[in-house]
């Protein structure tokens, strides 16, 4: 039967794709591929599938009808979850190499989830050895021309592409809503934050500036120099799609590398949007390239001898084996690990101001976040009235879909990461832990099959329970007892974690003793998030930064740049200055 294409330029939105209750006929959607902040869907009639019965209907994979409104006519489709419907319906997510978007030879496909519906919207294509080595080439080939473009030149392209990043911000953040699931305004704030990146690389010549010293020596004189690395490889969490990226590829790119981005594989868009706007600013092809995949592309990545330096935040037992190998292979390795971030209140502290900010920072993106506060140390017998305060602000933040209509905080990342986190909650309880909000078991109306959990907070918690131990990476808050300060910072300064650690307190003597005691990288005063500004550096201490540079700011520069120290002679027609066999200098 020959096909009769229908084509809608309507925005995806999984609000509007009802399913119905039981089995029907369907006329499946042929193809759609994204395009800018749309997708472009090509609908085919096609046969209608023939109704599936009862016992087919228990199968995931069996064949569901749902409606899919196109301007004014609703066109039946297969199930998301049905795997010949996916090849047809499913948005292709292709790399982006030597400034094109780019398939090459996929080793396979990986599905891309909407967590707040928990049906697959995309198709990520994995990169081959073979795609890897093409990208490698494409990054050395630019590289060695770009790093020669004047400074004046680069900054204006990074200018270019900060407002480029401005103009383009509502795209980005649909783009992590969707494949992330944080709310808009969450999407919003990490942009806002990534740019503060872009910020500084604008001025990437004033951070690039050398030292010089005349008459070191009798006519002698010495300068330095700073020239970047040459191929550098970011790998990246699925947590901050478009803010930790470019934690790294503002300065590494700024400071006249070429970059091969790898981005997790549940939030790859964002990645190819910032791709197209630096091409659309002036970036020369291949200085910046997307690369996605799965672990067996990063073990490529790291034992490619084509790149020179990597770029690493993730789980900490990820780290280290990105460290190890890099290192082996004679990469230069940034690595950021884990973190399961400490606070202590005193009982001094303003409990509602605490209880407000801890809600926010324990909640917030659903607790993925490597600057989150999982747990709170509670002095002086004010742990059951501050589980009660933060329990009331949980208890007001409305969960759902991040583009509806007030939602503060979407679902988790995989139905995995749920059971997962259910399952530390579960533990806790059974050692004796007392739930204060119980956000297991919530559903949201209109997405059922997200992945959902609400704000819980535990306290009394053992410091036994993996609960406490772990990064949870989920919206819980344990609340754990200690009798004075002492015993506080002794259970903070215990965890294999050093990231991130905060005191609420009016107390200026236990702040400024807080601050010199604790043993984390960024560290907050009645703040319970301290991440640096861009201009500052970001890292942890521990397992949560393995090796000895921080991200962004000038230990991001010092990271994607080397040093060179020139001495420098310039001798008189009478040849006054005669050689020395001795190591001494010359006066």
């Amino acid at each position: 039967m020959k096909a009769t294409p229908v084509v809608s330029t309507n925005f995806y939105d999984p609000r509007r794709e009802p399913v119905r209750t039981r089995p029907a006929r369907a006329t499946p959607i042929a193809a759609s591929w994204r395009n800018s902040r749309r997708r472009v869907i090509v609908c085919t009639k096609l046969p209608a599938v023939p109704a599936v019965g009862p016992a087919d209907w228990t199968d995931p994979n069996a064949v569901q009808s749902a409606l899919l409104p196109v301007g004014d006519e609703a066109i039946r489709r297969t199930s998301l979850n049905a795997p010949e419907t996916r090849e047809r319906y499913m948005t292709k997510i292709t790399h982006w190499i030597d400034g094109a978007p780019y398939e090459g030879q996929p080793s396979h496909t990986i599905p891309v989830e909407n967590p707040a519906t928990g049906k697959v919207v995309g198709e990520l294509i994995s990169a081959s050895p073979a795609d890897l080595d093409h990208a490698v080439a494409s990054a050395k080939a630019a590289q060695k021309k770009w790093a020669k473009v004047s400074l004046a030149k680069r900054t204006a392209i990074m200018f270019k592409m900060r407002e480029l990043v401005l103009a383009h911000q509502d795209e980005l953040a649909k783009a992590i809503v969707e494949e992330h699931g944080k709310d808009y305004s969450d999407a919003i704030g990490e942009i806002q934050r990534g740019r503060e990146t872009l910020d500084f690389a604008c001025g990437i010549n004033v951070a690039l500036k050398g030292e010089y010293s005349s008459d070191i020596s009798t006519g002698v004189d010495i300068h330095t120099i700073r020239q970047p690395v040459g191929v550098v490889a970011g790998i990246c969490p699925f947590n901050f799609p478009v803010m930790v990226p470019m934690w790294m590829h503002p300065i590494a790119v700024a400071a006249g590398n070429a970059f091969i981005l790898k981005p997790a594989s549940p939030t790859p868009t964002a990645s190819l949007i910032i791709a197209r706007l630096y091409k659309e600013a002036g970036l020369p092809d291949g200085v910046f390239n997307v690369l996605a995949g799965d672990r067996n592309l990063v073990s490529n990545i790291l034992t490619h001898p084509g790149i020179d330096a990597i770029s690493f935040v993730g789980s900490t037992p990820v780290a280290h084996v990105i460290q190890d190998t890099g290192v082996a292979h004679g990469k230069r390795v940034q690595a950021l690990g884990g973190a399961n971030n400490h606070a202590i209140v005193l009982p001094d502290a303003d409990l509602e101001f605490a209880a407000q900010h801890i809600s926010a920072a324990a909640f917030g993106a659903a607790g993925e976040r490597c600057m989150a506060l999982p747990v709170v140390v509670a002095v002086g017998g004010i742990a059951d009235k501050l589980a009660e305060l933060v329990a009331a602000n949980g208890a007001k933040i409305k969960v759902g879909f991040g583009l509806d209509e007030g939602v503060q905080m979407g679902p988790v990342i995989t139905a995995k990461a749920r059971d997962r986190i259910v399952g530390l909650i579960d533990d806790a309880e059974k050692r004796g832990a007392k739930v204060a909000l119980d956000g297991r078991g919530l559903k949201v109306e209109g997405y059922e099959g997200g992945f959902w959990l609400g704000p819980t907070v535990l306290t009394h918690v053992p410091l036994d329970a993996p609960a406490y131990k772990e990064e949870i990476f989920g919206p819980v808050l344990c609340i754990v007892d200690a009798e004075n300060y002492a015993e506080a910072i002794e259970i903070v300064n215990a965890s294999e974690f050093g990231n991130g650690a905060a005191i609420f307190t009016n107390d200026g003597g236990y702040a400024r003793r807080f601050q010199l005691d604790v043993e984390a990288g960024m560290v907050g005063v009645n703040v319970p998030i301290p991440t640096p500004v861009a201009y500052y550096s970001f890292g942890g201490w521990k397992e949560s930064l393995l090796g000895d540079t921080h991200i962004h700011g000038p230990e991001g520069v010092h990271f994607y740049t080397r040093a060179k120290a020139i001495t420098t002679r310039w001798p008189s027609e009478s040849g006054a200055y005669a050689a020395t066999m001795s190591f001494q200098r010359e006066e």
